[in-house]
């Protein structure tokens, strides 16, 4: 696909958009080429920290949530950082066409330095505000206009089911080590 091409998979509610995320969540991007290497670098360590403390944690026999909760962060930010380190190593430019898989010049990118494919798109309300609303009135309004992927879907998963079901445990009032069957 070309960046910005697009199908619907379900109505106008769920498609398949195409496009390339240069920087962390949002498209945000700091500091240049010096940022794009910063933050996956970044990426790097966090993975590696998690990685050791979900290690510990196992080895404690901590609660089962806690670890899978932590263990889908985990995933989410490795798929994310995978993309980062390779996709612009082994594919060219997909903004002016499609991108060719392993071109004869190499990539876009150098290692570490490639963008995100994100291609989930959930316009739930597409719609224009009525011309009676105050301050926005005749805008156009999208509920849920992020684009997303699922390592993005993983790290949002972890997090909402650690704030929601292992709160206790965050918040220091339960003992990490009970291991409950209860996920």
């Amino acid at each position: 696909m070309i960046e910005g091409q697009g199908f619907s998979v379900m109505g106008n509610w769920f498609i398949i958009h195409f496009t390339e995320n240069p920087g962390m969540a949002f498209g945000i991007e700091f500091w240049g080429g010096y940022g794009k290497l910063f933050l996956s670098l970044f990426r790097i360590a966090a993975s590696c920290a998690m990685g050791y403390y979900i290690y510990l944690l196992i080895k404690q026999k901590a609660n089962t949530g806690l670890v899978l909760g932590i263990s889908a962060i985990l995933a989410g930010a490795v798929g994310n950082l995978i993309d980062s380190a390779f996709y612009g190593l082994i594919f060219n430019d997909s903004i002016s066409g499609v991108a060719t898989f392993l071109p004869n010049g190499g990539g876009y990118a150098p290692f570490l330095h490639g963008r995100v494919v994100d291609m989930l798109y959930f316009p739930i309300i597409n719609t224009t505000y009525p011309q009676w609303f105050p301050f926005v009135g005749g805008q156009h309004f999208v509920f849920f206009s992020p684009i997303f992927n699922l390592a993005d879907s993983a790290i949002t998963t972890g997090v909402f089911y650690l704030l929601i079901f292992q709160r206790k445990i965050l918040l220091g009032k339960q003992d990490v080590k009970k291991n409950d069957s209860a996920v």
